[in-house]
């Protein structure tokens, strides 16, 4: 017989999800049951535990308690003086509407089994079923194996299946979408929404078919997107994979204008590509799975990054992004990148592994020590892209390293070793990679951009002024990034290798006068300007209570834009590297103009104090 749950909500407004586990078949005098600490695809550990109350074990039929002691933060020990058959009973507080939470409401519940359900551990591996009491007219849907519809009732082939599938209930928007014959739901829960159905099935719809010529074939029969709307204020946003649908929680004016609707195609588009990237092409140790503490690999840049890199061409390739939009996207994160001087600090392998410290739990003096392993890891596999495009003539590129990746490793559905990636980017384009591995993922080699542009015909120009601005002083440069609480203007990071760093400023000084001036948050950029590069000017901040003056000579602020535009002259080989990579041919830059199809102004915004 099979471990059942049966999951339930007498009082949603209450947010309290009533949990009873029948647990047939025991040997031993003793069991543990285990909540786990971390959910696969967030690699933070979370600790659900916190939230569950009121664990009490019986035997089954009789009713007669038994004794359950606690053995560490998510483990309960029972002690079963022979009994073979338990039910276990407790409840779960569940108001947390994100990605690997649970959320109970009059008029919603999502479940994230890993965050809800306990394993008896030793028995992961063995088939188990979910039974859902909701109450009329709700629908329940899930990607598992459907037993019944009365109550609603699935199966899992084990644990790790269990926790990748998770389950909503209530009555969403329901889209049905069939690209490449395939059935895809996508199904909207919450109320409102500025969305336009027919346009979303289209554009959806899009992305799995670019995604699927870029790999070659799918794995699957079907497939859910479960997409959450809530408020643009409330909890956290983004989205957790699974391999065969996706929770994603957004806004729910998120798809207007276009620049939003483009972040929200590309959520999609990376959630989706997570099919094939870290669920089926991914690290041994990321299945099965330990649940009860991190499990270390130094290829996340790859499960992650790679996937960034590969949603923005799914968008390229499905026409939903154009060549100009593109590039000023990847401009952005080029100047982002340039900016954040903890790049030079850890490599791509070391962020990897940091991950369950680092990216998830930053402070004041993370962008000094890391950068994020999705930002340099889209911009690495970009740069191995071109490196394979231009040193291949165009015959391979890094889309050849992951249909390589997908056929050994993820149709099988076998894991990488931590070598094995660059083994199969050698073998699969015919070249000798290793330096630029040992340079870019295992190393802190400084990216020439130029020279990774160079290879389609492109070079980064950068421009120190916003447009419209070209004849105004360049204001001068505090090196530190500033919050404007409520007009007050506070330091929350001193960059290293800034002026403000070299003159002493700290995280949390509140500037409060430049030269004796009283500055605000609003006017502090603007009062910058009085003080180009190489300035000398008193800062006055109050720190820990006490008023103190700083002297600091003013710096070159980052450019402000950088323009991706074509060389002057591009040689038969860029050409052709340019066409294969953005689909589009390489025209030369107009004369007098401000750009062509492939000049666009990248990385524009206010740059920091």
């Amino acid at each position: 017989m099979p471990i059942r749950y049966d999951i339930g909500v007498e009082d949603p407004k209450n947010h309290r999800v009533q949990v009873t586990v029948d647990v047939p078949d025991l040997t031993g005098s003793t069991v543990d049951l285990v909540l786990p600490a971390w959910m696969p695809g967030s690699y933070d550990i979370r600790d659900p535990a916190r939230r569950l109350r009121g664990l009490r074990v019986s035997q089954a039929g009789s009713g007669r308690e038994l004794a359950v002691s606690k053995q560490d933060k998510a483990r309960w020990r029972v002690t079963t003086g022979g009994v073979d058959h338990l039910e276990v009973r407790y409840e779960v507080y569940a108001h947390e509407l994100a990605d690997d939470g649970n959320d109970a409401t009059p008029e919603h519940l999502y479940v994230n089994p890993g965050a809800l359900l306990v394993y008896v551990d030793g028995r992961e591996r063995e088939p188990l079923e979910v039974a859902v009491h909701v109450p009329s007219p709700w629908k329940v849907y899930t990607e598992l194996a459907e037993l019944g519809r009365s109550p609603a009732r699935f199966r899992a082939r084990d644990y790790d299946e269990l926790v990748d599938s998770p389950i909503d209930c209530g009555l969403p928007v329901e889209l049905t979408i069939h690209p490449n014959g395939i059935p895809h739901r996508f199904l909207l829960c919450g109320q409102g929404g500025n969305y336009e159905a027919h346009r979303l099935e289209s554009d959806v719809g899009r992305i799995v078919e670019a995604a699927i010529r870029i790999m070659g074939g799918s794995p699957l029969q079907h497939y859910t997107f479960f997409c959450h709307l809530q408020d643009a204020r409330a909890g956290r946003k983004g989205g957790l994979e699974h391999k065969a649908s996706t929770s994603l929680i957004v806004s729910r004016n998120n798809f207007r204008p276009p620049e939003d609707y483009r972040d929200f195609l590309a959520l999609v588009a990376h959630e989706y590509f997570h099919l094939y990237n870290v669920k089926r092409i991914r690290p041994r140790v990321l299945g099965p799975f330990d649940y009860t503490k991190e499990n270390y690999t130094h290829l996340l840049w790859a499960m992650e990054g790679s996937t960034d890199y590969f949603c923005h061409l799914i968008l390229l390739r499905a026409g939903l992004r154009p060549v100009p939009k593109y590039l000023e996207d990847l401009g952005k994160s080029i100047r982002t990148y340039l900016s954040t001087p903890g790049r030079k600090v850890q490599s791509l392998e070391e962020l990897s592994f940091n991950a369950w410290i680092d990216l998830y739990r930053p402070f004041e003096d993370s962008p000094n020590a890391s950068v994020s392993y999705y930002l340099k890891g889209d911009l690495v596999t970009l740069c191995l892209d071109l490196e394979i495009r231009r040193r291949t003539e165009g015959r391979h590129s890094v889309e050849t390293v992951f249909q390589t990746l997908w056929k050994e490793y993820g149709v099988p559905d076998r894991g990488l070793e931590e070598t094995d990636l660059r083994t199969v980017a050698d073998r699969a384009t015919g070249l000798d990679l290793r330096e630029f591995f040992e340079h870019y993922v295992s190393g802190t080699a400084e990216i020439d951009f130029n020279a990774v542009l160079g290879a389609a015909g492109l070079r980064l120009e950068g421009q120190e002024h916003p447009p419209g601005q070209e004849d105004e002083p360049i204001p001068g440069w505090l090196g530190v990034k500033v919050q404007d609480d409520a007009g007050r203007v506070r330091v929350t990071t001193v960059y290293d290798d800034g002026p403000g760093r070299r003159a002493g400023l700290s995280p949390d000084d509140e500037i409060v006068a430049l030269d004796g001036q009283r500055v605000t948050g609003a006017d502090l950029s603007k009062a910058l300007l009085a003080y180009p590069p190489g300035s000398s000017v008193q800062v006055t901040v109050f720190r820990r209570g006490y008023l103190t003056t700083i002297p600091v000579e003013t710096g070159k602020p980052p450019p402000e834009r950088l323009l991706i535009v074509p060389l002057d002259d591009a040689s038969p080989l860029q050409r052709r590297v340019h066409e294969g990579w953005l689909g589009v041919p390489w025209a030369p830059r107009k004369a007098g103009a401000g750009g062509s199809s492939t000049t666009v102004p990248a990385g524009s915004g206010q740059a920091p104090p």
